[in-house]
């Protein structure tokens, strides 16, 4: 493995702008991000996210906005959201993420009690639950609204009047603090009054992703499927900033609902996700196979039963069995179609957040 296909280390870049950064140096036709949007799947490479990055970064500096400053991002996944944050960290900002469907009386509390300068808004309806509060965001000079057609107050812009005024092909700026300096501020609920701001900085972040990566080997050829929130440190360090060490390609699910299809459409070989994701595809396959005949259900559970076996005598935990030897036949009847509902390239996913059953 060449020196360009290994992941980027903490040496090669210390903060969160500079892995950016390497990144781009590294692979800048490499394929960064999968959205869908104009009705169909775009692709986007490294070399055009830096160039939108740097246009945010020229809009955030007319806006006055200095270092050390927060930026808050309350938008559902998206490159958008990658993009905000990645222009704030060249800054040297301080990104604040905030759940989409959180009470607009917790949001307020969290936009006060950071500081936000900044907000980045995925929708207009999201702006008018938080208008009314309009009185607890004193320090919010620009707030800034994916959906198209906002209008109201005078700091309140949409994506293409903001970035209006940026010119044509505006430098990327690096200028991060240091490694230990502030990154950003993630909320999280306490066990009694108000949400906690938990601050991380580069550092903190970096290290996780290479002892992460000490577990488990990601690839650049890798291509993971995110829908967990990136307002949550777990999706956040490997979802996103782990998958920028390794050079591997992120897809944006278009929505919870449309998981299922989108699973299909992107044939995914990363994930990660939470139990219930698990529990409703396990429930679907157990409804209609209560509808089949029973030697179809008989199947199942031998695939069920002789896979778990087969799984612990892999690991060593399990003893052989006879019943292993149907084990290619149970394959292409029954394991072969659960994961064709994953896409059919899945390696592995990592499940957190709850007990997995």
């Amino acid at each position: 493995m060449s020196n360009e296909q290994r992941p980027i280390t903490m040496d090669d870049a210390p903060t969160l702008a500079d892995l950016f950064n390497e990144r781009c140096r590294r692979t800048p036709d490499g394929l960064a991000y999968v959205q869908y949007q104009d009705d169909a799947w775009q692709r986007f490479t490294w070399t055009q996210t830096r160039h939108e990055v740097a246009r945010w970064q020229a809009a955030m500096v007319a806006d006055g906005l200095q270092s050390g400053e927060r930026v808050a991002i309350m938008c559902r996944n998206s490159r958008e959201w990658i993009i905000c944050d990645q222009a704030a960290q060249g800054l040297g900002l301080v990104t604040v993420p905030v759940y989409t469907n959180d009470h607009a009386e917790n949001i307020a509390w969290i936009l006060s009690d950071s500081g936000a300068s900044m907000l980045l808004l995925g929708s207009i309806a999201q702006w008018k639950a938080l208008s009314g509060l309009h009185q607890q965001l004193g320090a919010l000079r620009r707030v800034l609204c994916l959906e198209a057609g906002a209008v109201g107050t005078a700091n309140l812009a949409t994506l293409d009047e903001w970035l209006a005024t940026t010119g044509v092909a505006p430098a990327y700026r690096c200028q991060p603090g240091e490694p230990d300096s502030l990154a950003t501020i993630v909320y999280t609920s306490g066990t009694t009054g108000r949400p906690k701001g938990v601050m991380l900085s580069h550092r903190n972040i970096l290290f996780d992703i290479q002892a992460t990566l000490q577990l488990f080997e990601v690839f650049a050829h890798d291509l993971m499927l995110s829908f967990l929130p990136l307002s949550h440190a777990f999706e956040r360090t490997v979802g996103y900033y782990l998958p920028m060490t390794t050079g591997t390609a992120v897809a944006y699910n278009r929505s919870i609902p449309r998981l299922a299809e989108d699973l299909t459409a992107i044939r995914p070989t990363l994930m990660i996700s939470v139990p219930r994701i698990f529990e409703r595809i396990y429930g679907r396959i157990m409804d209609k196979l209560a509808r089949e005949p029973a030697v179809k259900r008989r199947l199942f559970q031998m695939a069920t039963d002789i896979g778990w076996a087969h799984f612990l005598y892999r690991q060593g935990r399990g003893a052989w069995q006879p019943g292993f030897l149907l084990g290619p036949l149970l394959d292409k009847l029954v394991a072969s179609k659960v994961r064709a509902r994953f896409g059919g390239r899945m390696r592995f996913t990592v499940c957190g957040g709850a007990p997995l059953p």
